[in-house]
């Protein structure tokens, strides 16, 4: 049944699988506060178990923001989790500071956990938007500095490990400038910032939660943007946004996000992929929008996708003999 709190909005998410059990970290913010938009300046990271994707345990909070000054002082975002080497698991998670001044500014921290239940922040940030490549405040009209929902895994070669950033580049039009930013670890500890792994003028003003995977043995890149955050030009062809996916070359890119084409609209939203028990790929993603109804703030049910007939991108099964989104 779809995970949701009667007392919060739940909406982006990620996971950590054991081995036995699943264990979802999700955003949450209060009802209270009536205006769901005010979610964003009041997120805290919460923590559920399943064994099937499908019924939850909740353990509510995992953590919220940090001291007045750190990195994290407003609100905590997205992340992801990995276990390493060392058998310890991360969590890089984003920090949000929204300034007196308005705007805010994003960045990478990371907490520790020996058993995914008991997390422990490092000193942080980790990794900041590099001014070489990436927008910083006030280099465009942008209200923020996009350096956020890390998404890391091993190098396929084992040599260290990779973060795909959801960031904006320093050049192009302002409503275009989306980019899956890249940084690189030898340890998971000490982080590099590099160039991008994708274009410019690709269509999207930012490319939400990335995460790479492997589907049907073939690699795809999923990413979110809604329809205010598309370019006018995609806009214009497309007309909404909500959940997309690009075909790759290799888990490392270079992603070509100017061929990305839907598999849900903005109703859902934030999609994450991950294999169920029985070895298929699954999609879930937060309910985005309820006729009449408002934002219902919860997670979907799993949602089984493969790649489309033509291979250009990943739909719904159900959507399979249908047109494939563009």
């Amino acid at each position: 049944m779809t995970f949701r709190l009667d007392h919060a909005w739940v909406w982006d998410f990620w996971f950590a699988d054991d081995g036995d059990t699943f264990h979802l970290f999700y955003l949450h913010a209060p009802k209270s506060l009536g205006d769901p938009e005010l979610r964003h300046r009041n997120a805290r990271i919460g923590h559920a178990t399943s064994a099937d994707l499908v019924d939850w345990q909740d353990h509510g909070p995992v953590f919220g923001p940090g001291q007045p000054g750190a990195f994290d002082e407003t609100a905590t975002w997205t992340g992801s989790v990995v276990r390493g080497p060392d058998g310890v698991w991360r969590m890089f998670y984003t920090g949000a500071r929204f300034l007196d001044t308005g705007g805010n500014v994003e960045s990478i921290g990371v907490a520790v956990s020996a058993d995914l239940r008991i997390w422990t922040k490092q000193p942080g940030p980790i990794a900041e938007a590099d001014g070489r490549w990436y927008e910083k405040m006030a280099d465009s009209t942008w209200p923020e500095e996009a350096w956020r929902d890390p998404w890391v895994f091993p190098d396929p070669a084992g040599d260290g490990w990779h973060m795909l950033i959801t960031a904006r580049a320093n050049h192009g039009a302002v409503d275009d400038r989306g980019v899956i930013g890249h940084a690189t670890s030898p340890d998971l500890q000490v982080w590099t910032v590099r160039s991008p792994l994708s274009r410019v003028g690709a269509g999207f003003a930012h490319l939400e939660v990335p995460q790479v995977a492997t589907v049907d043995g073939e690699t795809v890149l999923l990413l979110s943007c809604d329809t205010p955050r598309l370019s006018a030009a995609r806009r214009k062809a497309h007309r909404v946004g909500g959940v997309w996916s690009v075909p790759a070359p290799t888990s490392l890119g270079p992603y070509p996000v100017e061929e990305a084409r839907l598999v849900v609209d903005e109703s859902l939203y934030s999609g994450r992929l991950i294999n169920d028990r029985t070895g298929r790929t699954v999609m879930l993603a937060f309910n985005n929008a309820d006729a009449g109804a408002g934002f219902p703030g919860s997670v979907s049910d799993p949602i089984h996708v493969s790649w489309s007939p033509d291979r250009t991108g990943l739909v719904p099964l159900a959507l399979q003999s249908e047109s494939t989104p563009k």
